[in-house]
């Protein structure tokens, strides 16, 4: 049964349309990941099913008695309570049903069983009990403590006063109420935001669980898997939907659009060749073929066309290196780094070599941003020691994005790291990361947070530095920016360490994972799936982590290379293919154009060998296409 039912819903803003037409239905228990880039209109779509926002038109139905709550992805919240009393304000009416059973129990201890009250009394009592019971009363302390928990608080931290906490602590501090709340149909936009990898995973096995329906803004498509069983799709005002996870949703739209794609074209030269048809015949002359030629003019202004496929303009990235480095990278032995009193780690121990692609996770506080300034010079004095390899260059992506002067505007900001570039040049660069016109005329301090990311992103490019340090690259990235930065790492010939809790993206571009701990960094030679295998077999039969030998270090860097090969192996056969469906589609072209030259007409014998030959390459050009959509 549908909970919510959406018809023509449209949005616009001023004289645009943010959304046009949008048509759907959701059923009880569906669970919805809404997806779009950056702008495309996704949380006004929430404001608006929320109720938050008007429309423009269209309608919107729930289901009787439905009650959706929504949590926005930038909320404030002001309260004097500690965080547990805050999060206990959600069951007051409970507590207050706990109470009228106590004080029944005390007026039912004071009457004897013949009074005239007893019977009214008794059955109050009953229901309230019975509704209690119902509501699990008795049990609202340890669930309300287990989601604060599973929300990455410290039970020292239970009884902070909200009005202490940082915006990121309070965003928490909502979400745990909503999800104790335990509404019908949830709104939920960037949930994940402020969560590490742990308690990004006690979300999901608690969205998992949860009854109802829910619809969720993210661009984290490891948490998309493992919490949807539907996509929505905003792209160009228009909504399109899937049925599946995010995975699942990549492989059907890519289908999907090729398929689009190449029934835009073959209808193109349907209509084009249809068009010199229509010509010839009304250039001859005579009567019959002039009335032939209108005939078939009327049956194309009635056809039906298909609209070419709008592609979103992305950013074009490219990391590269100018000169090559020796082979150990980073050598750390025994580091400490301490603020005051406040000890952050001690003792760790790790290496780095030319090649590698690293992914730093671990929980918040650990110190993993503490020890990326410290490879990168920014923060000088430590205890330990540090080996930094011959001819090593270090680019480095801070999160906070401080290496920004936010009084720069993006050109400015740019000239200034690099001065040599020409105008020419830096706005051929910046049309590049999808800057063009007046916006290369921004000043920082006005930018989002996704366009600080790609004037950051830029200065990377253009450092040309062998080693990159990247502090959660992909935190404002919509999810087609995130794709291009990882083929981006994929194709870079330098060293990656990658500080993220995005577990789609350290699987797509890591070939090492660093556990970091407050006395420890434990290194898996794999990705985060491999991460996640070997912890599971280590807590069901613990075991030291032990040092990798040079041998088996070598045997698992010669296997990386492999599949570098393969993946190099790949691209090349993919671009054969390209090349030969091209060749044939020309060929397909030059038939068509043959076949409508007026001389060739007349003549049935040759017509049927050319369109004989244009079937026999169709066929052939089907069966590429089916090849490269194996291949890609």
């Amino acid at each position: 049964m549908a909970i919510l039912s959406v018809r023509n819903l449209s949005k616009f803003f001023i004289y645009d349309s943010i959304f046009k037409d949008v048509n759907f239905h959701i059923e009880e228990g569906e669970k919805i990941g809404l997806i779009g880039h950056n702008g495309s209109g996704k949380t006004t779509l929430l404001n608006v099913l929320s109720g938050e926002t008007d429309y423009d038109s269209g309608e919107i139905f729930y289901q009787k008695d439905a009650k959706p709550s929504y949590l926005k992805q930038y909320t404030k919240i002001s309260s004097d309570k500690t965080i547990i009393e805050e999060c206990l304000t959600i069951f007051q009416d409970v507590f207050d049903m706990e109470k009228d059973i106590r004080n029944l129990e005390i007026e039912i201890s004071k009457i004897t069983e013949e009074s005239p009250q007893s019977e009214k009394l008794l059955e109050q009592y009953s229901k309230l009990s019975e509704k209690y019971i119902e509501l699990d009363g008795h049990s609202i302390n340890s669930r309300v403590r287990g989601v604060i928990k599973g929300l990455g608080f410290s039970e020292n931290e239970f009884h902070k006063t909200v009005n202490d906490l940082s915006g990121g602590q309070k965003s928490r501090v909502n979400l745990a109420k909503l999800l104790l709340s335990n509404p019908d149909f949830m709104f939920l936009d960037e949930p994940t935001n402020h969560l590490d990898i742990k308690s990004i995973s006690w979300l999901e096995g608690y969205l998992r669980d949860y009854k109802g329906t829910f619809m969720v803004v993210s661009h984290d498509r490891f948490f998309l898997d493992n919490v949807v069983n539907r996509i929505f799709l905003l792209e160009n005002q228009e909504l399109f939907t899937y049925y599946g996870n995010y995975t699942q949703f990549s492989k059907l739209r890519a289908k999907d659009l090729e398929v689009r794609k190449r029934q835009y074209e073959n209808q193109q030269k349907e209509i084009e060749r249809e068009k010199k048809i229509i010509d010839r015949f009304l250039s001859v002359g005579r009567e019959k073929a002039i009335r032939q030629g209108q005939s078939r003019l009327k049956q194309l202004e009635k056809l039906e066309t298909i609209d070419p496929i709008k592609i979103n303009k992305t950013a074009s990235i490219r990391f590269k290196t100018n000169i090559k480095p020796g082979n150990d990278i980073f050598i750390g032995e025994n580091l400490s780094k301490s603020f005051g009193d406040h000890l952050v780690f001690t003792n760790i121990n790790f290496k780095c070599f030319k090649g590698d692609r690293i992914g730093i996770i671990g929980e918040n506080g650990v110190g993993k941003s503490t020890l990326f300034k410290i490879l990168s010079g920014r923060i000088p004095s430590f205890k330990g020691e540090l080996k930094i390899g011959t001819n090593v260059q270090i680019g480095y992506f801070d999160q906070e994005m401080s290496h920004l002067n936010n009084e720069n505007t993006i050109i400015e900001e740019i000239w200034d790291s690099y001065p040599k570039l020409t105008h020419f040049e830096i706005r051929s660069y910046l049309a590049k990361m999808m800057f063009i016109g007046d916006d290369i005329l921004k000043e920082i301090k006005f930018l989002s947070g996704g366009e600080k990311a790609r004037v950051s992103i830029l200065k990377l490019m253009l450092s040309d530095s062998n080693v990159l340090l990247m502090d959660e690259p992909t935190n404002h990235l919509d999810i087609d920016s995130k794709e291009i930065l990882e083929k981006a790492l994929k194709d870079y010939e330098g060293t990656v360490i990658s500080i993220s809790h995005d577990r789609y993206f350290l699987n797509n571009y890591a070939n090492k994972i660093w556990e970091m701990e407050k006395d420890s960094i434990n290194e898996f030679l794999g990705d985060y799936n491999y991460y996640v295998q070997k912890k599971e077999e280590l807590e069901a039969s613990p075991e030291e982590i032990k040092e990798m030998t040079m041998t088996e270090r070598r045997a698992i860097q010669k296997e990386e290379r492999e599949k570098i090969r393969e993946e190099r192996k790949k691209r090349q056969e993919l671009e054969k293919l390209e090349a030969k469906i091209s060749d044939l589609e020309m060929e397909i072209e030059e038939l068509d154009m043959t076949m409508a030259n007026p001389e060739i007409a007349v003549d049935y014998e040759k017509i049927l060998e050319l369109s004989m030959k244009r079937d026999s390459v169709s066929q052939e050009l089907e069966n590429l296409y089916d090849d490269w959509m194996l291949l890609s």
